[in-house]
């Protein structure tokens, strides 16, 4: 299992691998056989950037038993989808904005993200792990009255788009199983999400597969999984964190004017 992380050091860009409170610094392409160059670096001397460049996000919705049940949903017949621009993206330890142009609720969603490692078109379940780099924390946040806000068309690109919307981090963990994985995420220290990714509808390898077939996935595209009940309205100034273990903790505050 590798963590790897992007960061910005003395005005310069650049990756590596996470040990303990170091970072093992590497050049070339983070998704074409990178070298280490034997440098070291603090973590408290570095700023965190997102851990890739994806060129779309590609978030699931209503992918979960549990939340169907109890909003009356069955499974759908393939995975149902939105894209979250790539102007929306923040990291770990960035704030979550409240935008200026809206002042209703901004909602958390906990969710596991697959980060995708090669070119990826029309690959089949059984050959997905070869695209697949690895895994990261989501939090699909959601300005959630704007979404039917008018009545002939759903918003989900502005409700879910807006800057700082689509955070994900803090690295990305090649090497586990995410079929095993459990999702919490807590405000303010509370758990207000638990659940296992065994109930969704689609796992991550199918929706790899499946997704592949409408489009093309680029190496750093992100996926995230969709997620289950417990999501609610982030109070200004709280702390949000979503919590994978194996994968990492994505924390992060809302600041709202």
């Amino acid at each position: 299992m590798t963590t790897w992380v992007r960061y910005s050091h003395l005005g310069k860009n650049s990756f590596g691998i996470l040990a303990g409170e170091k970072i093992k610094v590497h050049e070339g392409e983070l998704f074409e056989q990178p070298t280490a160059t034997g440098e070291t670096l603090s973590c408290h001397d570095v700023t965190l950037l997102p851990p890739c460049e994806p060129t779309k996000m590609l978030a699931l919705w209503n992918n979960f038993h549990q939340r169907a049940e109890v909003e009356g949903l069955t499974k759908p017949a393939h995975p149902l989808y939105f894209v979250k621009v790539n102007s929306c993206f923040a990291t770990n330890g960035q704030p979550i904005r409240q935008p200026a142009s809206y002042s209703g609720p901004v909602v958390f969603e906990g969710e596991l993200g697959v980060v995708i490692g090669k070119c990826c078109h029309q690959v089949a379940v059984n050959e997905v792990d070869e695209y697949i780099f690895g895994y990261t924390c989501v939090n699909d946040v959601t300005a959630k009255d704007i979404m039917k806000a008018d009545p002939s068309f759903v918003q989900w690109s502005r409700a879910k788009g807006f800057d700082t919307f689509g955070v994900f981090g803090p690295g990305i963990v090649t090497g586990i199983e995410p079929d095993v994985l459990e999702v919490k995420t807590l405000v303010n220290g509370q758990k207000k999400q638990h659940y296992p990714i065994n109930d969704m509808f689609y796992r991550p390898r199918e929706i790899v597969s499946m997704l592949s077939q409408d489009m093309t996935l680029n190496p750093g595209d992100v996926i995230a999984c969709g997620t289950s009940i417990g999501t609610e309205p982030m109070p200004a100034g709280c702390t949000v964190e979503i919590v994978i273990d194996g994968v990492g903790i994505l924390k992060n505050t809302f600041q709202s004017p």
